[in-house]
């Protein structure tokens, strides 16, 4: 009897571990999901920034045009907002992965339970694609920007 009782009780310590290692695994899955949404949220806000510091630049330092008719022109400075898409895709992906994170915690938690851990690859692909996402958008945004 003492040997079923201990049984039991080591058993239950072992699922504690996995349940808190599983804890600990959603956990990091959030705070990347909160970085890349951070990272997003930089991304579409300095592009405001750029565009409001191209309009004060093209308002102080392109000479003005003069128009036939006399009038004076003023060229603003093209501004291409491929930032703001880029940062509101990363906001919406970082948002995606936290919920993903969640709906995985929940499903290894029932297999924890009923002793049928099964391995998913969905986050690892989805944060491996968003990295090398963001490294590829990077690259050729710099490359423009010379």
């Amino acid at each position: 009897m003492a040997e079923i009782s201990e049984k039991k009780r080591s058993e239950g310590i072992r699922n504690r571990r996995v349940h808190m290692a599983n804890e600990r695994t959603f956990l990091a899955w959030i705070r990347t999901s909160i970085g890349i949404m951070a990272f997003g949220f930089v991304v579409e806000r300095f592009a405001i920034f750029v565009k409001q510091f191209s309009y004060y630049v093209g308002a102080t330092s392109v000479p003005p045009a003069v128009h036939e008719t006399g009038n004076v022109l003023r060229e603003s400075v093209p501004h291409i907002g491929y930032s703001s898409i880029f940062g509101i895709m990363l906001v919406g992906l970082g948002a995606l992965m936290g919920f993903l994170a969640f709906v995985r915690y929940k499903k290894v938690e029932r297999q924890i339970e009923d002793d049928t851990y099964q391995p998913s690859r969905i986050l690892d692909f989805l944060l491996t694609l968003t990295v090398i996402s963001i490294g590829i958008f990077m690259i050729i945004y710099l490359y423009h920007s010379l």
